[in-house]
């Protein structure tokens, strides 16, 4: 892996992402709302940061995302369900990565292994799905398993080496999740980024469209 473009840069597990890779002696064109104003909810935002790239990046990583916007927090009842929440986790949590998907897929290159990776949950699982609560957020990043699964199909049509996948980073200790850790273990975003990392190292092709864990592990849609 040369090149690689990294959407969401400035997040905790961005800004580890970013590090790991460039210990590793890749180049990282790094992207973000703090860094160039990118809105991934706004198209002519995204359109404006990836259109003047030329590439290829052999992996292009989103990671942005947010577990409570607006003062929003997770609910926990039906009562709670909102449609501004709902509105905003899709907004961020599925139509961003798509936009990113939609702009940057031509960045991939076509005659060698490429991967797309964005940053999904657990909790987006509906097979997995034992608790219920947390309907918005949860509901976003269903969705967005569903993008990426669809696109990986369109993807390999034309690039027959590519790899398109939603990753679970695991609790990862950031301000994105600080309020709702309790007694869950959480890892550093170093050591988060280190698990991602291997776990892309490992793909081949025939992984592409799958939603994994930060072991490598499938998670049921």
């Amino acid at each position: 892996m040369e090149n690689a473009l990294l959407i969401g840069a400035s997040g905790g597990i961005g800004r580890a992402l970013s590090a790991a890779l460039g210990a590793r002696g890749v180049a990282v064109t790094a992207v973000s709302r703090s860094g160039q104003g990118l809105d991934v909810t706004d198209e002519a935002s995204v359109a404006a940061a990836l259109d003047p790239l030329e590439g290829p990046f052999d992996l292009i990583f989103v990671a942005t995302g947010a577990l409570g916007i607006d003062g929003s927090k997770p609910e926990k009842s039906l009562r709670e369900v909102t449609p501004k929440a709902m509105l905003d986790q899709f907004m961020l949590n599925c139509i961003g990565p798509s936009l990113i998907l939609k702009h940057a897929s031509r960045l991939l290159p076509r005659d060698r292994r490429a991967i797309f990776a964005a940053l999904s949950a657990r909790v987006g699982s509906i097979g997995d799905n034992r608790l219920g609560g947390w309907y918005a957020y949860r509901t976003a990043k269903a969705a967005l398993n569903q993008m990426i699964h669809s696109g990986a199909i369109e993807l390999s049509r034309t690039h027959g080496q590519s790899i398109c996948v939603a990753l679970h980073p695991g609790t990862v200790a950031t301000p994105f999740t600080e309020k709702y850790l309790g007694r869950h273990p959480a890892v550093a975003p170093a050591e988060a980024a280190r698990n991602l990392l291997r776990v892309l190292d490992g793909l081949t092709p025939a992984q592409t469209g799958q939603f994994l864990d930060w072991q490598g592990e499938v998670v049921p849609w």
